[in-house]
């Protein structure tokens, strides 16, 4: 019987098509495994799969993906998944301080104790100062993240710097003159709770509400309503985009690009979520624009266009 079973298997091998197939097949998973070997010098870490690295979770159906997150502790009551500080917790546990991981083919080092942020961020500032082109970032700003947050460090991102830590600081930021805008959002915080009584309820909500409103003062110039649907809609997106940016197979867009135009599931979710939030910011910038007032800037927004105005005046003018 196996040799009948060896003889059935025969047939194949003598096709050449089969032959050139199995071929490039077995070259493809060659070059795969040493385009995946880590390369020399970097910190221990947890060896990464072919093509997308330590996120192959990421690739399981939900359950068993859940599974994989619960860390072995599904037989421990454990219910939730592990969330991202507690694994790489854990595998600071196993590897030490400082440890490697990879994004796709993309290493990533991580540190996770004092000493060792101290030392790149700090001692090291000029070697650690870059940030990397984070490919769902690029997706989700169009690329014009990666000329603000996210620019390479040098010029333009020392430019966008300096801007921004000098109106943020004109506007209160670090300074006591912030201090009566944090004071009139407490009392709006306490008139929310007041209204439940004695009766339990969850104060997350009206504290990242009123935290979201402080920061609206300085950038839209005003504060929001804690009813306000459009408000509410938009931190709830802002909350779910982050949700699935980091727990689903959208981490997989860091690895595939061309995934986040996928018609269905979490990739359809946020492109529809990444609409919403920037029509909500374009309305505010065109109410900003039509009442833009040269000699009144109200927040960071209108100090913005002004100082797009006045660089295009410059740039007119050589």
């Amino acid at each position: 019987m196996a040799c009948a079973g060896l003889a059935g298997w025969s047939w194949p091998l003598r096709d050449p098509g089969f032959c050139a197939l199995l071929a490039t097949a077995g070259l493809l998973l060659g070059l795969c495994w040493l385009l995946s070997r880590p390369p020399r010098g970097l910190p221990p870490g947890p060896s990464p799969w072919p093509l997308v690295g330590n996120f192959g979770f990421a690739l399981l159906p939900g359950p068993l993906r859940r599974r994989w997150l619960l860390g072995g502790r599904a037989g421990q009551g454990g219910s939730r998944p592990l969330s991202p500080h507690l694994l790489l917790t854990r595998l600071a546990e196993v590897y030490g301080s400082v440890f490697s991981l990879f994004v796709g083919s993309r290493p990533m080092i991580v540190l996770s104790d004092f000493e060792a942020v101290r030392e790149a961020l700090v001692s090291q500032a000029e070697v650690f100062s870059d940030r990397p082109s984070v490919p769902i970032v690029s997706m989700l700003t169009k690329k014009k993240g990666e000329r603000v947050v996210f620019a390479p460090y040098g010029p333009v991102w020392r430019q966008q710097r300096k801007f921004s830590h000098s109106t943020l600081r004109h506007f209160g930021l670090g300074k006591h003159s912030l201090e009566p805008k944090i004071i009139e959002e407490l009392k709006y915080v306490k008139e929310e709770m007041l209204r439940y009584g004695k009766d339990p309820f969850n104060p997350f909500p009206i504290i990242s509400n009123s935290v979201s409103n402080v920061i609206c003062s300085m950038a839209f110039g005003r504060r929001f309503d804690y009813e306000d649907v459009e408000f509410k809609t938009m931190l709830s997106l802002m909350s779910r985009a982050l949700e699935i940016s980091v727990n689903s197979h959208v981490l997989l867009v860091n690895i595939c690009p061309w995934l986040y135009y996928l018609p269905f599931g979490p990739f359809r979710e946020l492109r529809q979520i990444e609409f919403d939030v920037t029509a909500f910011l374009k309305k505010i910038i065109a109410q900003h624009r039509d009442t833009l007032d040269r000699e009144n800037p109200r927040d960071f927004i209108d100090m913005y266009l002004l100082q797009v105005e006045e660089e295009r005046e410059s740039n007119t003018s050589r």
